[in-house]
């Protein structure tokens, strides 16, 4: 039996609606569920700039001595960004090969407007009418090909990644009910969830990707998980972003409601989850930190103190993906 199979045999699905096409087995997705309940991954997030891609990491190393578990990237939007995608993805790949989990997200710009981007009303800040939205998740018009020539660009190093052997934790459309992103707040079947499962679909069947294990991320924003949920067939993680309350008990019981068996993992964060909440929420499979944040909202003392946590796992508690 293959893991795909034996995941609709514990959701109790079939093969007929929400599921594309069959996955892979992965390494990586098959630890989350081996560790969830009883470990937890450290991760850290590396943005601008994507000439430094290793810059946060390193800091942990310096303040703990010790790599984080999870290494995380972006695509990124600016021009200098895009122009260092390069230099990311080779990082990514030595991370690989000295044993971390790897986590990519892509801050994409609007296909209504120009990339590179800022992070500004014409960029990821910006907005697409009910018109625009329809026809970007239509397919054949134009706001529909730009989006698919977008992903065309990335797609090219997601398969250098998967010829090399990489596996992917991909987390593209983040916190679907934030409403400030241009493909967040959306609600219902033809909102953002529609368009994560085009991206979905043209990533894994028209490019045929097998790296990919996917996130379907929210934020500590809102409880209206149902109006976002692309479909059990389209997610393979849960990622939830805390940057109010979301370590409240509250939220870790309602996620549980929705998630199954699921791996669940704190997608992004700026305070680093404790020793004690880690203990009374023992599910979440990993945790990421935003890039500089790790350092602006939490002391030394805090990181370390998470990081010397037994149910904390670092890079060199990890298994290898050889």
């Amino acid at each position: 039996m293959n893991h795909f199979t034996w995941l609709l045999g514990i959701f109790g699905l079939t093969l007929i609606s929400t599921c594309t096409s069959p996955k892979k087995s992965f390494k990586t997705l098959d630890y989350l569920y081996t560790i969830s309940g009883k470990y937890t991954v450290a991760g850290q997030h590396n943005k601008e700039p994507n000439a430094i891609p290793d810059k946060w990491t390193n800091e942990i190393y310096r303040i703990t001595g010790k790599y984080p578990g999870l290494w995380s990237g972006d695509f990124l939007f600016q021009e200098e960004n895009i122009e260092n995608r390069r230099i990311m993805i080779d990082e990514a790949k030595r991370q690989w090969e000295n044993g971390a989990i790897i986590n990519l997200m892509w801050h994409a710009c609007n296909p209504a407007f120009d990339e590179p981007c800022g992070w500004d009303s014409v960029g990821i800040m910006s907005h697409l009418s009910d018109e625009q939205w329809n026809e970007l998740i239509t397919e054949g018009p134009l706001l529909n090909g730009s989006w698919k020539r977008r992903m065309d660009k990335v797609s090219v190093y997601l398969q250098e990644l998967e010829d090399a052997g990489v596996e992917v934790l991909f987390r593209p459309l983040h916190e679907m009910n934030q409403g400030a992103f241009w493909w967040g707040g959306r609600k219902g079947p033809k909102g953002t969830a529609e368009l994560y499962r085009i991206t979905h679909d043209y990533f894994t069947i028209t490019k045929g990707l097998n790296n990919l294990i996917w996130i379907w991320d929210m934020q500590d924003l809102s409880r209206d998980f149902a109006d976002y949920n692309p479909g059990e067939g389209y997610w393979d993680v849960f990622g939830f972003d805390v940057y109010d309350k979301g370590y409240d008990p509250s939220w870790y019981a309602d996620i549980l409601k929705v998630v199954g068996n699921k791996p669940i993992a704190i997608g992004e964060c700026a305070k680093l989850p404790s020793p004690g909440t880690l203990v009374s929420q023992p599910r979440w499979t990993f945790f990421m930190v935003w890039a500089e944040l790790v350092v602006e909202t939490n002391t030394t003392d805090e990181i370390k103190n998470t990081y010397k946590a037994p149910q904390v796992l670092t890079r060199d508690e990890l298994p290898g993906w050889e």
